[in-house]
Order: structure tokens, then C-alpha cells, then sequence
């Protein structure tokens, strides 16, 4: 049986780095099992603001990438300010942090470029793929945002071609993102990024959602919504247990991935400091380990406390790296916006975390989705951010099991997260 033909528009393509990338390439990895021969529409000089090489690797052989010319602000923008990569990674100084440059920056992004930075892709790609697609036979098409002005192109390519089936991809919602209230928007801006969110949602097919809160939110916008969550790729987990039999001698506590200003667990460093003053077994044992980005003015909160001689921070790392760390640790650390509007966002990286087997201590508004996913497999557990004392008595709970050789690994119910299977569930839904 002839395969059909999906064409994945996405800006995050290897070499890029972060989880972003992730989604759409474990999809196109998977998706010829199932029926359907992806092309890839990427741009040909994109600013990433992380790269991993490692990602290459999953890359199909015979996969067709199709890719043009992209003019975006970060590129001059680089030339002109080093620290413009923190800002392009969707970090942003908050509050007191906020220097005149920052609050001038945020100004523009959100007023100037909407919907973001990247829209100056969109009239380009659409002339490119309206003669690229008269010219193909293409029986679906993706678009996944962020960025969001990727579902443009999508809005563009819809208009002319009714008959055409696309999806729209949210791997992050757009006007009820967290940072959303901090771009600083103008009325006239505000109602403009709305309108063209509004305009997805009833002109797609398909909004596909990663969370389930999410898809129940762009429901009521009036989207055809359906959750497809992240996952975990069994080819890339570490085994469980890749420490081996040796014992392990320190108690590790890690956080793999971007942390900013805005998902920073304040509550959790407060009650880690507590405890390696209170308790010198404790403090003997324990390693805080951070593998990727932190921000600076978290790193420099930190140091200036008692945990200061418990920091192992290994910077950014790839992947593969990545997921060895996440095998050799103890407890596995996820952090979300406090606000009740995150409810519906789910890190990618807790579904690698689950494949780990390791106990999750989780961050984030009441009520989360993410509280829903640890209940499910029994991997670990949710905070708010004002917790402490509960904070506190589940780590010394760990730690006391750890020392007696106890603390378990939990794998149950988690086959639903695998790539292949949610690449499954994409094929047996698509129009």
C-alpha cells in the first residue's frame, strides 16, 4: 500500500538542541511504521539558541528536508548584544531583575514582531510551498509552534487550498502561556495576537495539544483539540539502574534542562539549605546537579547559601548526555510556572524522567497535569510553590530509603508515553 505524504513545518530541526526539537523528530522517526512518508520544511539559517549534535542520529536517511532562507531580528540582534541568546531562549529577566535594555527588548518582541521574532519566515514559506505543493502530492500538513508565526504559514497555505487538511501543532499554548503577561503588550497588540490565535483554532482541522488541560482550553476557543502528550524514545533511555550494583555514594538531587526566573522552586533550595544545616549525614551525602542553563541570579541565589559546596553544575550537554545524568541520579527535579494558567503544561523532559525508573519531586500550580502523570505511574510527587514542610519530609523520606538501599524505581503504566505508541495514536487520527 502506497504511504501518504505529511509535510512537518518546524523551526527546531537538528542541530538544534532543547526539547522543542524533539517532538516532531521522534514523529517523523516513527511515522512510516504507521503509513505516512513525512517531508520536513525547515528553515536553511535559523538562530537557535542551543545546539546538540547528537539529535543527528535519529535524523531518518532517506527523509526529504526542504528547507529556505530565513531573516530574523536575533541574527542582527547577536551582532549587536552577546547576551541576546538568554532572551532568544525564552528567558527574560522578571520583577527587580529587569534592567531598561530587558524591559525595552520584551517592548518590542511583543509589540513589533507578532507573533514573535519569526514571522518574517511566513510570506516567503507560503509563496515556497503554494508552488512546492502544486507540484507534490502532500496529504497533510504540519505546522508546530512555537513559534507561533509557523501556524501562519499553515493559515496561509489553508486559504489557498480549502481542501487541504492541516494540523496545527501547540507545543506551548500562545495567548495563556505564563510569559504571555509579560510582554508588555499594548491593547492593540494584545487583541492582534488573539485574533490570529483565534484564526488557527477555527481554521485547522486539527489543534494538536501536549497537555491535557491544554486541549480542553483550545476547545472552548472553538479548536478541533486533541492531547498528544511528549514522550520517551526507549532507543535513547539509559538502562534503569545504569550505576550498576556498586553502591552509590552520594545522594543526587538533579534538574536537567533551561531553568529560569519564572519556574524557579525558591521553596525547594530554602528547605535544602535547611537540611544540610540541620542534618550532617545529610550533608555528607547530598548533591544538588544541574545539567543545562540556569539562570544566573538563580545560580548566584543558590551559592549563597549553605548549598554552595553541594553544587555540581555541568552546563549544557547533549542529549545522550543528558539522559546518563538522568539515570544516575537519585531524584529527578520538574518545575512549572506557579500560575494556575499553567496547569496544562507538561515539561517534555518528565517522560525521560519516567523512563528513568527515578523518583520526581515536581513544582508547579495545584491541580497540574503533571500531578495527574506521577499519580498514574506512581513516579513521584507535586508541590506548590509555597509547600515546605511536606517539601521536606518527602526528600528525607527518599533519603532515609535511599540509605537502606529502598528507594525503588517505579516504571508502571508508562508504556503510554513511548514514541512509537504516541506516534500511533497521531497516524490513527490524522484526516
Amino acid at each position: 500500500m502506497e504511504q501518504k505524504k505529511i509535510l512537518i513545518i518546524t523551526y527546531y530541526w537538528p542541530p538544534a538542541g532543547g526539547p522543542g526539537v524533539q517532538r516532531w523528530l521522534k514523529f517523523a522517526k516513527y511515522l512510516p511504521e504507521f503509513g505516512w512518508n513525512p517531508v520536513i520544511y525547515t528553515p536553511e539559517n535559523p538562530s537557535y539558541p542551543l545546539l546538540d549534535e547528537s539529535l543527528l542520529k535519529d535524523v531518518p536517511q532517506n527523509l526529504e528536508i526542504v528547507k529556505t532562507k530565513i531573516w530574523e531580528p536575533y541574527q542582527l540582534a547577536e551582532k549587536l548584544n552577546k547576551s541576546n541568546k538568554k532572551f532568544k531562549a525564552g528567558q527574560f529577566d522578571v520583577g527587580k531583575n529587569q534592567s531598561w535594555k530587558s524591559r525595552l527588548s520584551i517592548w518590542v518582541r511583543g509589540n513589533f514582531f507578532i507573533p514573535d521574532a519569526r514571522v518574517f519566515w511566513v510570506k516567503p514559506s507560503i509563496k515556497f510551498l503554494e508552488q512546492y505543493l502544486k507540484e507534490k502530492k502532500i496529504d497533510v500538513v504540519v505546522t508546530s509552534g512555537p513559534p507561533h508565526s509557523l501556524h501562519m504559514i499553515g493559515l496561509g497555505l489553508k486559504k489557498k487550498f480549502p481542501a487541504l487538511k492541516w494540523i496545527a501543532d501547540f507545543r506551548d499554548p500562545w495567548t495563556e502561556i505564563s510569559y504571555y503577561k509579560h510582554l508588555k503588550l499594548t491593547k492593540s497588540s494584545d487583541r492582534k495576537h488573539r485574533q490570529l490565535e483565534s484564526a488557527v483554532f477555527k481554521n485547522a482541522d486539527i489543534t494538536l495539544a501536549t497537555s491535557y488541560t491544554d486541549a480542553e482550553n483550545f476547545r472552548k476557543a472553538g479548536a478541533n483539540a486533541v492531547c498528544i502528550t511528549n514522550g520517551f524514545d526507549e532507543s535513547d533511555s539509559a538502562p534503569i539502574n545504569v550505576v550498576g550494583e556498586k553502591k552509590q555514594t552520594t545522594f543526587t538531587l538533579s534538574y536537567i534542562g533551561v531553568l529560569e526566573q519564572l519556574r524557579n522552586p525558591e521553596n525547594l533550595w530554602k528547605v535544602l539549605d535547611e537540611l544540610v544545616k540541620e542534618n550532617k549525614e545529610f550533608a555528607d551525602h547530598f548533591i544538588l546537579k544541574f545539567a543545562g542553563r540556569v539562570d544566573d541570579k538563580i545560580l548566584q541565589s543558590i551559592e549563597n547559601s549553605s548549598l554552595k559546596n553541594h553544587i555540581l553544575n555541568l552546563g549544557y550537554i547533549s542529549h545522550d548526555k543528558a539522559v546518563e545524568e538522568m539515570a544516575n541520579s537519585n531524584l529527578l527535579l520538574i518545575t512549572n510556572f506557579p500560575n494556575e494558567s499553567s496547569q496544562g503544561i507538561i515539561p517534555g523532559k518528565i517522560f525521560e524522567y519516567l523512563a528513568t525508573g527515578k523518583q520526581i519531586i515536581s513544582f508547579g500550580p495545584d491541580e497540574a497535569d503533571v500531578s495527574r502523570i506521577l499519580a498514574e505511574t506512581g513516579a513521584g510527587k507535586h508541590f506548590g510553590y509555597e509547600d515546605s514542610k511536606a517539601v521536606k519530609d518527602f526528600i528525607i523520606e527518599k533519603y532515609e530509603l535511599w540509605k537502606k538501599g529502598d528507594l525503588l524505581e517505579n516504571t508502571q503504566n508508562i508504556e503510554q508515553f513511548s514514541r512509537r505508541n504516541l506516534t500511533k495514536k497521531l497516524a490513527e487520527i490524522l484526516p
